[in-house]
C-alpha cells in the first residue's frame, strides 16, 4: 500500500511507495482520496503537455511569419497592430534569452530558445 503526505488542510499532496518525507500514513490503493489526488495529478500533467505544445507551436508560427516577411509574401505592416506588438516583444525576449544562453553555453541548438 502507498504512503501519503498531507498538507495543512489535510489533503493529500504527495504519494510514496515507502514511509518517507513526512509520508507516514498508509492508505489503500483504491481509497477515494488517493484516486482523486491521482486524477488531479494526471490532469496537471496533461495541462503541462498542452502548454509545452502551445509554446512550441507559437515558436513555429513566429518563425513562419518571419519567413513570409523575408520572402515578401506579406509585409510586417499587414499584420494587426496587436500582432506586431507581440512579435516585437517576443523578438526582444528571444534576443535577451539568446544573450543569456550564450553566456552559459546554451543556445537554440540545445533546445533552450
Amino acid at each position: 500500500m502507498p504512503f501519503v503526505r498531507r498538507n495543512a488542510d489535510g489533503k493529500i499532496d504527495a504519494v510514496f511507495q515507502t514511509a518517507e518525507n513526512g509520508a507516514e500514513e498508509e492508505i489503500a490503493i483504491d481509497h477515494p482520496e488517493l484516486r482523486a489526488f491521482l486524477v488531479e495529478v494526471e490532469a496537471h500533467q496533461v495541462e503541462d503537455e498542452w502548454l509545452k505544445a502551445d509554446l512550441s507551436l507559437a515558436r513555429v508560427i513566429e518563425d513562419l511569419i518571419g519567413v513570409l516577411i523575408d520572402k515578401g509574401v506579406i509585409s510586417f505592416t499587414d499584420l494587426p497592430h496587436h500582432a506586431q506588438e507581440k512579435l516585437i516583444q517576443r523578438k526582444g525576449l528571444r534576443q535577451e534569452l539568446s544573450y543569456v544562453a550564450k553566456l552559459f553555453g546554451h543556445g537554440e541548438e540545445d533546445g533552450y530558445l
